[in-house]
């Protein structure tokens, strides 16, 4: 079926790779930001003014950062991309809150029917509308939550989904440590592509950061999908039990390297560099990223990231450049402005 084409598709496009068929609508699962992109991340844990922490983070929102719109483009495939446009206003006794439109463009395709004839061309998009609340408890805990209505359109079929994120996080007092625990994407669909009701990516993750006093080096850590705690699977071309085809003798993976194999998994790792008061580097890896796209030769680039920022007293932009695998590199693009 088409619509079940452009759906591997959209599986395709994601920051982290998800076990197929567990979930939908995983424009959910992926960041927009450049800065965090760059830093192989999913969502930032860092107490600084940069409005696109609470894009993604939505307890690290303040007032610092209200009155700032903030624009990300991420170019994809041919004729596929994704767009964030942002914006933060504080209200006095509500807390800070972030208003973000979204839309994932995955282009145009040719249509088919089962005798091969064509159908005409379709296209193929998600559009999310987010609303991030956020407020400090006192100097050093927060919390916040984002909603989130997902509409999709693939084809002639068409899904809406609610999804909730629940944040909390701690700040060190002198701010340089930071820490975040979140669930994200609780919900559910509203209506479906075809009449099967499917899960949303729902994932529980936890992130901290951490800047030296003396050096330039602020460290990310994060851990993912605590829900689950097997994240791997037989994969043909490097399976876990091996035959010789000469003496029938089986030779299986022990149990510590799968152990570490899995713990790895759910880690994700980055470093931002301060390399002048204006200018940052980034870099980032995720081994569950390569070790899913390790090919034949074991060796590859899937999993790290890299990318640039420049800080202004009006405006912030980062570039970084995410390799999803071998063959897929996007180009990450964030501005912020400070009206």
């Amino acid at each position: 079926m088409l619509c079940a084409f452009v759906v591997l598709i959209s599986y395709s496009l994601q920051s982290k790779a998800q076990i197929a068929g567990l979930n939908t609508l995983t424009l959910l699962d992926l960041s927009s930001q450049a800065r965090t992109s760059g830093l192989g991340l999913d969502y930032l844990s860092v107490f600084d003014t940069d409005p696109v922490i609470g894009i993604d983070n939505p307890s690290l929102l303040r007032r610092e950062m209200a009155g700032v719109g903030s624009l990300s483009f991420v170019s994809l495939f041919r004729g596929s991309m994704i767009g964030t446009l942002s914006y933060a206003h504080n209200f006095e006794r509500v807390g800070t809150l972030m208003f973000s439109f979204r839309f994932n463009n995955y282009g145009r395709f040719d249509g088919y029917d089962e005798e091969d004839i064509s159908t005409g061309t379709f296209s193929a998009a998600d559009y999310a509308f987010t609303v991030g609340w956020g407020m400090w408890l006192d100097s050093n805990f927060s919390v916040g939550a984002n909603f989130k209505p997902v509409f999709s359109h693939y084809e002639s079929y068409s899904s809406m989904a609610v999804a909730f994120d629940v944040a909390g996080s701690y700040v060190s007092d002198d701010r340089r440590f930071a820490a975040t625990v979140m669930g994200r994407n609780i919900g559910a669909q509203i209506s479906t592509f075809d009449g099967t009701r499917e899960s949303l990516p729902f994932e529980l993750s936890a992130e901290l950061s951490y800047k030296l006093s003396r050096a330039p080096f602020r460290f990310f850590f994060a851990a993912n999908e605590l829900q689950r705690w097997d994240l791997r699977y037989e994969d043909p071309l490097n399976p876990t039990t091996t035959v010789d085809p000469f003496t029938g003798e089986k030779t299986t993976e022990s149990w510590g390297k799968g152990f570490l194999d899995n713990l790895l998994r759910h880690a994700q790792v980055g470093v931002e560099i301060n390399i002048s008061k204006a200018l940052f580097a980034r870099v980032g890896y995720s081994y569950r990223q390569s070790a899913e796209m390790r090919g034949i030769e074991g060796v590859n680039f899937s999993g790290l990231s890299f990318g640039i920022g420049i800080h202004t007293k009006r405006f912030d932009f980062a570039y970084s450049r995410r390799n999803y695998h071998m063959s897929q590199a996007p180009d990450f693009f964030t501005l912020s402005y400070k009206f």
